[in-house]
């Protein structure tokens, strides 16, 4: 009787709290990045390494939604409800456009500042010496290449 029990308790919450589905969110990705003029494999990517695709993701630091957005930055950007996928990815967006704009289009600085803040990359440029941010940036460019250019992933089979 406790086996099945302990069954039910891991099986039923898989079946209620289910993966979230990401084709809703894919479909604002494209539409905002269509109309700010942004990548929408940079905006896939930030997403990627940010949340997974959790749009309920909250970080110890206080950043939520799929787009990680923190508090302040919801905010500003017209995000007051950050749990809502579409005013997630539309903030973030409009986020990352700013970015663009400050960083002339250098998506290593895009994503530097997404993650460590502006004002700091915009004064060492990509001089910084926080592994943190160096190994952000390398995973937000990996996931940005694999979804730029899905045919040309590496093979995972060694050359003979």
């Amino acid at each position: 009787m406790t086996r099945w029990l302990i069954l039910l308790a891991l099986v039923i919450p898989r079946f209620a709290f289910g993966q979230p589905d990401p084709a809703p969110a894919a479909g604002f990705v494209r539409q905002y990045a269509a109309h700010y003029g942004v990548p929408p494999e940079l905006i896939g990517a930030l997403i990627d390494v940010e949340s997974r695709w959790n749009p309920r993701a909250v970080s110890n630091k206080g950043a939520m939604g799929l787009m990680q957005l923190m508090p302040g930055t919801a905010r500003r950007f017209g995000a007051f409800e950050p749990f809502d996928v579409e005013q997630n990815i539309a903030a973030g967006t409009r986020y990352v456009t700013s970015l663009m704009w400050e960083f002339h289009g250098d998506l290593r600085l895009v994503a530097a500042a997404y993650y460590a803040g502006d004002r700091g990359i915009a004064r060492k440029q990509l001089l910084y010496s926080d592994p943190d941010v160096v190994a952000y940036v390398e995973a937000v460019r990996r996931r940005y290449m694999f979804r730029k250019y899905p045919a040309v992933r590496p093979s995972r089979r060694s050359s003979p």
